[in-house]
Parts: C-alpha cells; structure tokens; sequence
C-alpha cells in the first residue's frame, strides 16, 4: 500500500477516536498535510508531515507506516514520529486550565440572602476605609 485516505490513518493511527471526527476535523481545516489543506479523501504517504489541531493543542505528526485497519495503541505508537515541541504542550496545558478555570467557579443562585447581603455591604465598607 502506498497511500491511503488521510480520515482512515487518523482514525487507525488513533489520532480520533471515531472516524467521522477525523473526517470533520478535516473539513473544519483542522489537519493539514505538508503545510497545505487537506481534504478527508486525499491520501498520504509515508514521509508527509501532518499539523493537528486538537483543541489548545497544535499536534505535529510524521507518517511512518500506513495501517490498513485501526489497532491497539502501542502499534499505533510505531505509526508516527511525534515532531510537536515541548513548548506547544506547556502551552496548550495551561490555555487548558485557564478554560477549566471559569468552568469551576460557583455561579450565583439568585438574590443573595439577608446575611449576604449584609456580609457584602459590611465587606464594601471596610474596602472604602
């Protein structure tokens, strides 16, 4: 085999775990081959370099072998060479926590109480002070 769709090696290679979200990724300019856009159905080779966007992580890949079916994790390690800088997942870790951050913050629950209310407007008057 010396070329295969690009949504079938992203899906086999495990880069998505469905091959419908390796194909919308790919309509979505998500994957680029060689620098270059990259349609579901265009085939790869052994050699090209693909640029993944997953998230706040920016995922640079090396074809190595073709797999003609999807396969357990660590021979689909073998498929790639990994080429992302350690700095992209640094940085994609803490745009991840920011995100995470809001998520985790307690949301108001209506008007605030009796005891709130004069907790707040005590806490107001010493800030003034």
């Amino acid at each position: 085999m010396s070329s295969m769709r690009l949504d079938r090696w992203l899906w086999s290679s495990r880069q998505f775990k469905t091959r419908s979200l390796a194909t919308d990724a790919c309509k979505r300019n998500w994957v680029k081959v060689n620098d270059g856009p990259a349609k579901p159905s265009k085939p790869i080779r052994i050699g090209d370099v693909l640029n993944i966007q997953k998230g706040p992580l920016l995922k640079t890949v090396k074809v190595v072998e073709l797999l003609d079916k999807r396969v357990s994790a660590v021979v689909a390690a073998k498929s790639f060479i990994d080429m992302t800088p350690e700095q992209e997942h640094e940085l994609a870790k803490e745009k991840s926590k920011r995100i995470n951050l809001g998520r985790s913050l307690p949301t108001a629950k209506g008007r605030p109480s009796k005891k709130q209310r004069r907790d707040l407007e005590e806490f107001l008057l010493k800030q003034q002070d």
